[in-house]
């Protein structure tokens, strides 16, 4: 044992050397790897310097560790009711020089923003005063397509395959809280 490693520890070497890293709020931290979690990264390195720029994550989940950041303090200081049966939306950002939160669905395979999504982040949030976002991001066209049908109105899309660019989905205003 003194001369080998044991198989724990390759075993958990091989995990850590499989995350994918991503600095939120300046600091670093992994992700572990799926078509989920690769979303993630991109709202949080893509998405938000362009569409959210300066913006805090409040809240992100991994797979495997739900609440990998959750700034409780700063989502109750906004107004909250945070319970341990809530349902975060997969990605939460907040511009304080817009006063915006940006609820972000990552959906690779289930979860777009529904009408009824929306109610429950609603009902979630029914003291928060800030504008609210919400955007349901794919990593390609071809995942919007299959959910397209689905998504809510008054809502934004963005594809991770086409950084630079939204849909919106009603014409009278673009991106900005209702």
């Amino acid at each position: 044992m003194e001369n080998h490693d044991s198989l724990v520890d390759l075993y958990a070497s091989k995990r850590t050397m499989r995350k994918m890293p991503v600095k939120i709020n300046g600091e670093d931290f992994t992700f572990s790897p799926g078509k989920h979690n690769q979303l993630q990264k991109a709202i949080i390195e893509e998405f938000s310097p362009r569409f959210a720029p300066n913006s805090e994550c409040l809240y992100v989940g991994d797979t495997t560790e739900k609440d990998l950041v959750k700034n409780v303090d700063k989502l109750r200081a906004l107004g909250f009711e945070i319970t341990l049966h809530d349902k975060m939306p997969d990605v939460v950002l907040y511009s304080e020089d817009k006063d915006w939160l940006y609820f972000i669905e990552s959906v690779t395979s289930v979860g777009p923003m529904k009408p009824k999504r929306i109610k429950e982040i609603e009902e979630m949030t029914t003291g928060v005063t800030a504008g609210k976002i919400y955007v349901t991001a794919f990593l390609d066209f071809k995942t919007f397509k299959h959910f397209s049908e689905f998504l809510a109105w008054e809502t934004e899309v963005w594809i991770a395959d086409m950084p630079d660019h939204m849909i919106h989905l009603n014409g009278d205003r673009f991106l900005g809280p209702r």
